[in-house]
């Protein structure tokens, strides 16, 4: 449907584009009438949440669940109640074979990241270091080296790096053998 002005009539045109004649309507055969939305949308904040009154200005940070028109922010722990959605932790691990010194590999991984700390023997069952607080590199065996971690966005680009300098220093050994 589309209104046209032809020679000072306003003429609204309802082709449909089947077999029946396309049908005209005068202007003054039109009731006019305007429509206003309220582009406002109101969010409320309930249980963990709602326990305390944000002050102005102050960011309150959660989910923001869409239900039947209605908007509401929880924290993490009360997703499961108010909604069929659950929440995990996934711990990854991924064993690389490694045959260079393991002390090379922390060196190396020293001079790309900034936070690289050696773990104590009894909390990792051999040695071990940690990069930035997220990612555990351990020595397996003579031949493997494991990388452990708990998903999440940052903890996954982490691990992302770490296992492509530890290719890229493997091709580094193996080309100068």
């Amino acid at each position: 449907m589309f209104m046209a002005d032809i020679a000072g009539v306003r003429v609204l045109y309802t082709g449909d584009y089947s077999r029946e004649e396309d049908c005209h309507l005068c202007a003054a055969e039109i009731l006019q009438f305007s429509l206003y939305f309220n582009s406002e949308k109101m969010a409320k904040t309930i249980r963990r949440l709602a326990e305390k009154t944000p002050e102005v200005g102050e960011t309150v940070s959660g989910f923001l669940v869409k239900k039947a028109f209605t908007y509401q922010i929880m924290a993490l722990d009360d997703l499961h109640v108010f909604s069929q959605l659950s929440t995990k932790n996934i711990s990854q691990r991924i064993t690389i074979a490694y045959s260079g010194a393991f002390g090379v590999l922390k060196h190396r991984l020293k001079q790309i990241f900034e936070s690289v700390e050696s773990l104590p023997d009894e909390e990792s069952e051999g040695p071990a270091f940690r990069v930035h607080e997220r990612l555990t590199v351990k020595y397996e065996s003579e031949k493997h080296i494991s990388l452990h971690w708990r998903s999440d966005p940052i903890s996954d680009m982490v691990s992302d790096s770490v296992i492509i300098s530890i290719l890229l220093i493997l091709i580094l050994i193996t080309s100068y053998c």
